[in-house]
């Protein structure tokens, strides 16, 4: 079943960026400041759709940003993380999570989706995204 993230979801969300592969490591405290945020309503540009088993554990979750850009003629989204516990990979989890942010995307009038990828670029190939520019990235000190 796919949903929105909601309140009770905090610690199968942080188990689930655990197995995100990562430039910085999980910081439970962080985690709750942002989750909390979200939940909360402070974000409204973010998605955040989770799939969740018949035995209610959190298989998966999507993360997308909407922003309006200038040159896209209106919103624009970015699906920022996608990940699928490695026991629930290959049962179609992902795919159901990326067509739960495209639907939701259709319906707010997004006019593009992208994703930076990798490593699941066939993932993504099979879905319909077309490659369209590398990806660069620049790293701030944190005070945590």
């Amino acid at each position: 079943m796919i949903r929105e993230a909601r309140a009770g979801d905090e610690d199968g969300l942080f188990a689930l960026v655990g197995q995100l592969g990562h430039s910085f490591p999980p910081i439970r405290a962080a985690f709750d400041t942002t989750i909390a945020a979200y939940f909360a309503g402070q974000h409204p540009s973010v998605l955040l759709y989770v799939s969740q088993g018949d035995d209610g554990v959190l298989q998966g979750y999507a993360l997308t940003t909407i922003v309006p850009l200038l040159a896209t003629n209106g919103p624009s989204a970015q699906l920022q993380e996608l990940v699928v516990d490695a026991a629930a990979r290959g049962l179609d989890v992902g795919t159901q999570l990326v067509r739960a942010v495209e639907a939701e995307c259709e319906r707010r009038g997004v006019t593009q989706l992208t994703v930076a990828s990798r490593r699941a670029g066939g993932f993504y190939d099979r879905l319909g995204f077309h490659e369209s520019a590398e990806y660069m990235r620049r790293f701030f000190p944190t005070s945590s």
